[in-house]
């Protein structure tokens, strides 16, 4: 596997919450840097490629990259990677428009709703034709250390995800789909990685909160300072098992909890999530992708997650 730059981007509908990590490898030697603004994502793969020319770049972003499978077989395109190229187009010219009322859903434009006041999940329901559970997709189900995530279609409340997936979806992959390479659709990362090739995966921090053996007791909250410092000790522990990790430019962010301005919340995410994909393309956790269709033709998958 021929991977030279890892970034991992914590993203946002607001581009002034989007941060990135980035460890590149020297050598033997992963050196993350300090994290730091995504910036404008119209030449955002360029410059990671800029990082090391002709290196293999990872690529990571915590927003959904796939559809749920019963919504995509109705859709009548054969997969993800086809339907990215008709969004916007044609029939569906308003797919990324949020429908503003229950009566504008509908499967060539099923975002709801735009704002709230007499909205409900029900509505996406009746209209789509389909149920909660067709609507999630299996790396979103409830998992013995987390309750299902919030639907991709549903665009209201804090956990809410689907405004997010248009912005990614708009600004990083579609202007850049013929020369991105989607885990898992197109492969694995073994098959994927090669010198030169830019690869796009969906990654969650939160699931690797788990992985650096974060207990979800006592209560603790990423977005406190204090919160983001009582967890410190597992990322440093982290840091000391992995000698070929050169964590010097991220240790003292990480002891003093990455400072106590509002953005300390994406810069910690942005560093976690790095530090997972790290021990994906090191080998020390496997993709986590299921053996089943559907994963690898609809709905994609969170990268290290376990089925």
């Amino acid at each position: 596997m021929s991977v030279t730059v890892i970034a991992h981007c914590d993203w946002s509908i607001e581009a002034k919450k989007r941060w990135m990590c980035v460890a590149v490898r020297q050598g033997e030697t992963w050196v993350p840097s300090a994290p730091e603004p995504v910036g404008d994502t119209r030449n955002l793969t360029h410059r990671l490629r800029q990082r090391s020319p002709d290196a293999g770049v990872l690529m990571g972003f915590d927003f959904p990259i796939g559809l749920p499978a019963a919504y995509g077989r109705v859709l009548g395109t054969p997969d993800f990677r086809s339907s990215l190229r008709s969004f916007g187009e044609a029939r569906f010219s308003r797919w990324f428009d949020v429908a503003e009322e229950r009566d504008q859903i509908t499967i060539d434009r099923p975002f709801y709703p735009m704002r709230p006041g007499g909205t409900q999940r029900q509505h996406l329901f009746d209209a789509l034709g389909l149920t909660a559970k067709d609507l999630l997709r299996r790396c979103e189900r409830a998992t013995p250390d987390r309750g299902d995530a919030c639907m991709l279609f549903w665009t209201l409340g804090g956990n809410q995800v689907g405004k997010a997936a248009l912005a990614g979806w708009r600004e990083i992959i579609l202007p850049n789909l013929e020369e991105l390479s989607l885990w898992p659709f197109d492969g694995t990362l073994h098959d994927l990685m090669m010198p030169g090739a830019t690869v796009v995966a969906e990654t969650y921090p939160g699931e690797v909160y788990g992985q650096l053996g974060i207990p979800r007791r006592p209560v603790w909250s990423k977005r406190q300072q204090d919160g983001r410092r009582s967890v410190a000790s597992h990322l440093m522990r982290w840091l000391e098992n992995r000698p070929h990790v050169d964590g010097s430019e991220l240790q003292s962010l990480i002891s003093e909890g990455f400072g106590n301005g509002k953005d300390g919340e994406d810069r910690f995410d942005a560093a976690v999530g790095l530090l997972g994909m790290i021990d994906v393309v090191d080998g020390r956790r496997g993709e986590g992708v299921p053996e089943a269709d559907d994963v690898k033709t609809w709905e994609g998958w969170i990268l290290g997650q376990q089925a």
